[in-house]
């Protein structure tokens, strides 16, 4: 339990902190997972029309620091070697 007026505050912020990080890791996933079946579809017309959207949110994600960039940049990287 926090004891103090500003440990209190900090778990009131840390709380909403924590939604907005699982919502921005879902929106990540998400991306993810939809190119992924995309490739394995044999889909890569529809998988690079769809990889800028996804190097887009891929990278609004690292920006707010939910996911590391490098990992973000490793993710893409990878992707599109295999597009």
């Amino acid at each position: 339990m926090p004891n103090t007026k500003s440990a209190i505050r900090r778990v009131r912020r840390v709380k909403s902190q924590t939604q907005v990080n699982k919502i921005r890791k879902s929106k990540y996933k998400n991306a993810v997972k939809q190119i992924e079946l995309l490739i394995k579809s044999k889909e890569k017309d529809k998988a690079k029309k769809y990889f800028p959207k996804f190097q887009s949110i891929l990278m609004q994600v690292a920006k707010k620091g939910s996911v590391s960039k490098k990992t973000a940049a490793r993710k893409i990287s990878k992707i599109s070697k295999r597009i």
